[in-house]
């Protein structure tokens, strides 16, 4: 049975399906000595791959960690402009791991992290519709008129974006606590969208990604799903 070339890579925890991707047409994959250029090229995996002259990690069971994310970190393996990141500051004693999407510079809270690169792929995937939830300090006058208008779904800029639920937590002055929930999770889209209604976003925190939770992590703590939860809650739609 042969598969695509990049979804091996993948498979094998050396980067993301879309890393892959781009790593192929650098010209910088090679199976049996000849240079691969297109990510449509398929393979049996017992083939000699190599990548920048180097054997693939070898495939090992498929696993997830929830990370508390603090501020202050990029979530990228390499930052252009010499930020902290994720991968910088874990703790010692993890393997190679890809993040299942990102929080930005400023946001903190759940992460999951895995060593397998499709896994990451199906898990961030918008047909999967997992909610995400977080906790969010806001300023500013909190109007329940326009936060009932996210639950419709919003144009911003030229973007257009899904449902977003958001309850009211308690107020303290001009600060207020929001629960908001989403399934897309687009490029800073909270921050987004509580400016389009006039709200400033103080603290951001990822509460949860589907069934996983962030529960009592403290920050810049990681914890392993076990395998009897991971298989649980993903052997319907992932073959771990």
């Amino acid at each position: 049975m042969t598969e695509r070339l990049a979804k091996f890579m993948a498979r094998s925890g050396l980067c993301s399906r879309r890393d892959a991707e781009e790593y192929i047409r650098q010209g910088r994959v090679t199976v049996n000595g000849e240079i691969i250029s297109t990510p449509a090229f398929n393979v049996q995996g017992d083939e000699k791959i190599l990548f920048d002259g180097e054997k693939l990690p070898q495939k090992d069971k498929t696993r997830l960690w929830l990370y508390y994310k603090p501020t202050g970190l990029v979530t990228t393996h390499k930052d252009k402009e010499g930020r902290p990141t994720v991968f910088d500051n874990l703790p010692p004693g993890l393997p190679r791991v890809i993040s299942v999407g990102r929080l930005d510079l400023n946001s903190e809270g759940l992460l999951l992290l895995t060593n397998n690169g499709e896994l990451s792929r199906e898990l961030e995937m918008p047909k999967n519709a997992w909610s995400r939830r977080y906790r969010v300090r806001v300023h500013g006058r909190v109007e329940p008129k326009k936060l009932e208008s996210l639950q419709q779904g919003v144009t911003v800029d030229g973007v257009a974006y899904g449902k977003v639920t958001v309850t009211i937590d308690g107020q303290n002055g001009s600060n207020t606590w929001l629960s908001v929930a989403l399934n897309e999770g687009k490029n800073r889209e909270i921050r987004k969208l509580m400016k389009f209604v006039g709200l400033e976003v103080a603290r951001l925190i990822r509460v949860s990604y589907g069934p996983f939770q962030l529960g009592n992590l403290k920050k810049g703590e990681v914890r392993e799903v076990p395998q009897k939860v991971l298989k649980e809650q993903l052997g319907n739609r992932f073959e771990l």
